[in-house]
């Protein structure tokens, strides 16, 4: 009746109602319809590899709105410079985004671990309620621990 890939993503549309994830159900239903009208073969490829670029381009565009209007400004980046939850701040955003740069990498050239990422994404978004910048994220920390464990093997 429904292909293995159809059935899995039904899964996860059913997943993400449970547990009213609207990004989980919305991307779901987009993947299902692309798949559905028959624009697969054109869409998927596009997007499997610049799907993630346009993500991160998409959320810096979102994190900027507020320097483009007014709300952030150069007066309110000095006041919060001048506390120390800001220095720790922009050091975890220096350190988060060297990591993720890794982890595009590790992403675009390890099938069997990008399957595990997704998947571990999938499950936070569904049951933790977490946000789908984990692949990044998660591949970064993994590209970081599997240097550690090169150090020690």
């Amino acid at each position: 009746m429904f292909s293995q890939p159809s059935l899995f993503l039904l899964i996860l549309l059913a997943v993400g109602l449970m547990a009213k994830n609207q990004s989980l159900i919305v991307s779901v239903i987009v993947l299902l319809g692309i798949k559905w009208l028959g624009l697969g073969d054109k869409i998927f490829p596009a997007v499997q590899s610049k799907g993630i670029s346009w993500g991160v381009t998409l959320i810096t565009i979102a994190v900027l709105v507020p320097i483009a209007t007014g709300d952030i400004g150069f007066k309110q980046l000095t006041e919060a410079l001048k506390s120390y939850y800001a220095w720790i701040a922009l050091g975890s955003g220096i350190f988060v985004a060297v990591i993720a740069s890794k982890g595009i990498t590790l992403l675009q050239e390890d099938p069997h671990i990008t399957t595990a990422l997704v998947f571990g994404t999938i499950l936070a978004v569904a049951l933790f309620k977490g946000i789908a910048v984990g692949p990044l994220i998660g591949a970064g920390i993994a590209y970081v621990a599997m240097k550690i464990v090169g150090l020690f093997t």
